[in-house]
């Protein structure tokens, strides 16, 4: 591979890094499960409105594709970006999670966000505006 190549391979694994999102399986109930997921952005794209899209779309993905009633995220409770971004995507806040998170040798407490199946609009997954 030339040097053109290895600096755009390079270059994608950097991205990478930059953002993400994730998600997992939770146990909601005896018979039931439901999706968590995060989304991770690096600082210098923060504030543009990438992670609320993101969320906007794994929650229709994750609803088209999958049997669940509600995906849950949450955050830390100082962080009102990520809660703001959320919103905007269409969760509700449910609450607080107290001392949940342990980071830099202290409890955090963490907000809890969720969305339910009847509140989106699986129909139309490809628009990107307005609610979820």
């Amino acid at each position: 591979m030339g040097r053109v190549g290895v600096a755009q391979r390079q270059r994608r694994d950097a991205d990478r890094a930059e953002r993400h999102v994730s998600w997992r399986r939770v146990t909601t109930g005896p018979a039931a499960t439901g999706w968590a997921l995060g989304v991770g952005l690096a600082p210098e794209f923060r504030g543009r409105g990438y992670g609320t899209a993101a969320q906007r779309l794994l929650v229709r993905y994750l609803f088209a594709h999958t049997q669940v009633n509600r995906i849950e995220a949450t955050t830390e409770i100082t962080n009102v970006a990520e809660q703001r971004a959320l919103e905007k995507a269409g969760f509700t806040r449910e609450g607080i999670l107290r001392g949940t998170a342990f980071r830099q040798g202290r409890w955090h407490d963490q907000v809890i966000y969720s969305v339910l199946r009847d509140e989106v609009k699986l129909e139309d997954s490809a628009a990107e505006d307005g609610p979820v």
